[in-house]
């Protein structure tokens, strides 16, 4: 894809997007908003954390959006027995009596991290890893990790023994954090009816690996007001308790804010949410249509907070 220029390109995006939502609703119902937020998260060139109870298609969704961008997509179920050569890869000695690297499930363009809070830290370090940046390394080997690359985790909020809660530092890779609920009475009429029957489903590629690139180099180069770009770094910085800018509720509620990453994601992220609408430049609304997902794994509560029963949504709420 030529992008001849910024706006027309921005045009494309747009109306590619339409068709993108359009295709996955085929096989996926009642995800909407999950589909657009990851569809953000995929352009903006970040990974998703998926919250949700077990049953609520997150592994067709991620299935599904991989074939509409003909990408290569791989899914590893964590366990408490997984390594990190289980992930990354492992040396073998072959026929030749020479050692050889076989690569591992990370390397594709999409991975779907099945309950990663299931398996040990050192395990979940080797993803993360390779989230950051964008390759691997073993046995003293170096391999770059192919673009786009993407990571969708996802943790079963109801099953906690057994598990190994990510820490803070960890989720702050994550661009978003969504929370996939169940669906809708007349939704999951739907399924049922869809996914009880011989009906078959065609889905279309919509882009390429080289068209989602440079999208993605697109969006990093829309202008953004520097009104804009205040109110996300002053959106981030309202979160970190007793500083310059921090409210009450900050103060009375948080013991942990988030960090410069989250300025960087609100920017990006409304830059993304602009341009997949079909805006040339985000405004303050694009903003704080990505802020809820961006903070709420980002801002950790105090004793307090836990004991009135104050959510990290309603505290972001009050922010906005």
């Amino acid at each position: 894809m030529e992008i001849k220029g910024d706006k027309e390109a921005i045009d494309l995006l747009n109306k590619k997007h339409k068709q993108l939502v359009a295709e996955i609703g085929k096989a996926v119902y009642g995800q909407n908003e999950i589909i657009k937020q990851i569809l953000i998260s995929i352009f903006s060139q970040g990974h998703c954390l998926l919250v949700g109870v077990p049953g609520l298609a997150k592994t067709l969704l991620v299935n599904t959006i991989a074939k509409v961008l003909d990408l290569d997509y791989n899914r590893v179920q964590f366990t408490p027995d997984l390594m990190p050569s289980d992930i990354i890869g492992t040396e073998i000695l072959d026929h030749s009596k020479e050692f050889k690297f076989i690569k591992g499930p990370v390397f594709a363009n999409i991975i779907l991290a099945d309950e990663i809070n299931r398996t040990p830290p050192k395990t979940q370090s080797a993803l993360l890893e390779a989230m950051q940046e964008q390759s691997v390394t073993s046995a003293g080997q170096h391999f770059i990790l192919d673009k786009p690359f993407f990571v969708l985790a996802t943790q079963n909020p109801i099953e906690q023994e057994g598990t190994y809660p990510l820490p803070e530092a960890q989720l702050d890779r994550f661009m978003f954090s969504l929370w996939l609920d169940y669906p809708s009475f007349d939704d999951e009429i739907t399924i049922v009816e869809n996914t009880t029957s011989s009906k078959e489903i065609t889905l279309n590629k919509v882009l390429s690996k080289k068209e989602i690139i440079d999208f993605q180099k697109l969006i990093r180069k829309i202008p953004i007001n520097e009104n804009v770009l205040k109110y996300a770094v002053t959106l981030a910085s309202k979160t970190r308790p007793h500083t310059q800018l921090a409210p009450a509720i900050t103060n009375d509620y948080l013991k942990w804010g988030a960090g410069p990453r989250a300025s960087q994601y609100l920017v990006v992220g409304a830059k993304t949410h602009a341009a997949l609408h079909g805006k040339y430049s985000p405004d303050i609304e694009d903003v704080q249509a990505v802020a809820t997902s961006i903070l709420r794994h980002r801002i950790i509560k105090n004793y307090k907070a836990e004991a009135e029963n104050i959510s990290n949504e309603e505290i972001i709420k009050q922010l906005l």
